[in-house]
């Protein structure tokens, strides 16, 4: 006679509930993943299409020097609040990767766009502060070489006031590069403390070894 133990030919011994629950659990988790990246993927590119929107819609053409150097430095104290509530999010948020993903692409928007925005302005008060006259579209394509470092020198600043405002572009660059990196990066590690997923920092109680016996 057959061990009632073994299993029959062509039937498998269910599993236990603990494995099954867990294997649900995990597909739960991957599927709310995957819904989280392509909400985080959208709304960056939805953040990205409207401020460029807006950009092109704004009424510009009315603003004098005085005027787009007061647009600009408020421009510029706007983007650090959205930076500094980008970070304050990133630390509180469940997917704390992917929402400094959404915050990278929101705060390089702003910066760009505003940028663009003040180098057409200057062109329109000041005639011949750039090598050729800038619409909309010139003014982001010069912002967006400025930024990159490419620089094709076939659109370059003639006045000063168009070089100071490339300048404080290049600066500020270099800062979103390199600072504001490693403060989202720095903010994504405290989001992940939190919930228990990331590094412990030194000199907390989970890195303190056990003492001798």
């Amino acid at each position: 006679m057959s061990d009632p133990s073994t299993p029959r030919p062509g039937r498998t011994r269910p599993e236990p509930d603990g494995r099954r629950r867990s294997l649900d659990a995990r597909r739960r988790s991957l599927r709310a993943r995957r819904r989280a990246a392509v909400v985080a993927l959208i709304r960056a590119v939805l953040i990205a299409a409207g401020l460029v929107t807006a950009y092109y819609l704004l009424p510009l053409d009315e603003h004098g020097t005085v005027t787009s150097s007061a647009l600009l430095v408020c421009g510029l104290v706007g983007v650090l609040m959205v930076f500094g509530f980008e970070v304050w999010a990133i630390a509180r948020s469940p997917h704390p990767r992917l929402k400094a993903v959404e915050a990278l692409a929101a705060t390089l928007a702003l910066f760009l766009v505003l940028f663009a925005g003040a180098y057409y302005m200057v062109d329109r008060s000041t005639p011949g502060s750039f090598s050729e006259p800038l619409t909309r579209t010139d003014a982001l394509y010069f912002t967006l070489t400025t930024f990159s470092t490419v620089g094709y020198g076939d659109i370059a600043a003639r006045s000063q006031a168009g070089r100071v405002l490339t300048m404080a572009q290049m600066v500020g660059g270099l800062l979103l590069v390199g600072v504001a990196a490693r403060v989202l990066a720095s903010a994504v590690q405290a989001g992940l403390r939190r919930q228990g997923r990331g590094p412990a920092q030194p000199g907390s109680d989970s890195d303190a070894g056990t003492p001798d016996q």
